[in-house]
């Protein structure tokens, strides 16, 4: 969409989130195996689902109007939300229906089990890792931002105070705002 090249891997983001879920969640006195199984988990699907963005719905098919939605951090409708949410569930749970079929049944259960405790938030751990996901987004964006200035930063912050909650992550955040704004 920013027109990046060699933008990151999903393996990438899934060790960046890795290792920062496991520093962080080591302070916050989480169970870090599960943390850790949470992280290398959660984006499994797109191995065989896209990896949508919060405004792929939005998007126009014509790739010269895309830059003006860009321009602003699009806001959903409550029906378009409940919309998007539930194709993507739906294409997620697909996809790693598909990638554990042939796994052992212990092995297929406890991925299963992982990934749905992330995809519904169910445990702290799960909840903690969702934002951590997040954080990542943010920090790849604002140095994409820093390397390429095509990203829209303000609004990458706006977002991202939108939703974390998390102290720990809330303070990661403020560090960074000092560091690059």
């Amino acid at each position: 969409m920013h027109g990046i090249k060699n933008s990151e891997t999903t393996a990438e983001h899934i060790f960046y989130l890795t290792i920062m879920a496991w520093v962080i969640g080591k302070t916050k006195k989480l169970n870090i195996e599960r943390v850790l199984k949470l992280a290398l988990v959660h984006d499994l699907c797109e191995v065989y689902a896209p990896d949508l963005t919060p405004y792929d719905p939005l998007l126009p098919k014509d790739k010269k109007k895309i830059a003006e939605v860009l321009k602003k951090w699009p806001k959903f409708t409550n029906s378009l939300r409940i919309k998007k949410d539930k194709k993507k569930n739906e294409m997620e749970n697909k996809a790693v229906n598909k990638l554990v079929a042939n796994l052992p049944p212990s092995l297929k259960s406890e991925i299963k089990s992982i990934w749905l405790d992330f995809s519904k938030g169910l445990s702290k751990e799960a909840r903690f890792v969702r934002q951590a996901d997040k954080a990542v987004n943010f920090l790849q964006g604002i140095e994409y931002w820093k390397k390429h200035g095509k990203i829209q930063h303000k609004l990458w912050n706006r977002w991202i105070k939108e939703i974390i909650d998390d102290p720990a992550l809330i303070d990661l955040i403020q560090a960074i705002e000092k560091k690059f704004y």
